[in-house]
């Protein structure tokens, strides 16, 4: 029997939940074989891995820092992914193309649908990284309104402001220094590295709206806790994990729709394994 083959690449990868949640949608939906494998693969690496790929392999899933680097390695990009310079996700099909996708967009937009939140008016962002461009990819379909981006440098501000352009969105930036003025917004999604957002958790208000916080380990982190001990609806870095990953199986193995709660299941079984 021929192994169909599927791998998430990355560096550094080896806490990567991806094989759980992949692995777990394939038990489910009888593809005994099928695998699915981690490999740490830096941008250096990345193009002789890419070019050694034999047809047997169906598809991959790419974390930092390769998202922009396999670009120039692909056959075709989906407008998603064009919108922000960002490939989470390549389906090599049986004519041997690879097209890449991103995932991380329609799977913000699910998850917020998945909670109630299908518009609103205004939105906030803390941080300007990388993700922090798909969640504006992903504002641009919900909000109607302006998103303040909070950032750290005028740098990283001028970048918000240049994707807000591109991708359609009216953003205004401000200074970490106001990052409080934040938790007033609608929906406010957080795209900051562990810690840095705990000094917040102080300023919750009392009645807050939506919290998107793409961390999951650790978790909650302190301006979730905070958040959720005040009612406020809240949801975390697995429920964006699940649905980008939903989205990774469907366009690989062409099966939908990939078994969902099966997936988060498996994903909630094995962070709490962790710890």
């Amino acid at each position: 029997m021929t192994r169909i083959r599927a791998a998430v690449l990355g560096s550094p990868i080896e806490h990567s939940l991806s094989p759980v949640l992949h692995r777990a949608a394939y038990q489910e939906l009888g593809l005994d074989d099928w695998s699915y494998d981690r490999f740490e693969i830096d941008e250096a690496a990345l193009p002789g891995f890419v070019s050694g790929l034999g047809p047997e392999w169906a598809g991959l899933s790419l974390t930092m820092p390769l998202k922009r680097a396999v670009i120039p390695l692909l056959d075709g990009v989906s407008d998603t992914a064009a919108s922000v310079e960002a490939v989470n996700t390549v389906v090599l099909t049986e004519d041997g193309r690879r097209l890449g996708d991103n995932t991380d967009i329609p799977g913000i937009v699910a998850a917020l649908h998945e909670r109630g939140v299908e518009k609103v008016p205004s939105a906030a962002i803390l941080g300007a990284g990388a993700t922090a461009s798909s969640a504006l990819a992903a504002l641009s379909r919900i909000c109607t309104g302006e998103v303040t981006a909070y950032v750290r440098s005028s740098a990283r501000a001028d970048e918000m402001r240049q994707w807000g352009e591109r991708l359609g969105v009216a953003v205004r930036t401000a200074d970490w220094s106001e990052a409080a003025g934040a938790l007033q917004a609608p929906l406010v999604i957080a795209t900051t590295p562990a810690g840095a957002t705990d000094e917040l958790a102080a300023a919750v208000p009392d009645a807050p709206g939506t919290l998107f916080d793409v961390l999951y380990d650790p978790w909650p982190t302190a301006l979730a806790a905070a958040w959720s001990q005040r009612g406020g609806n809240l949801l975390g870095g697995l429920d964006l994990l699940v649905h980008q990953a939903v989205l990774q199986v469907e366009q690989m193995t062409g099966r939908s729709p990939a078994p969902l709660e099966v997936m988060r299941r498996a994903g909630l079984a094995a962070l709490s394994g962790a710890h």
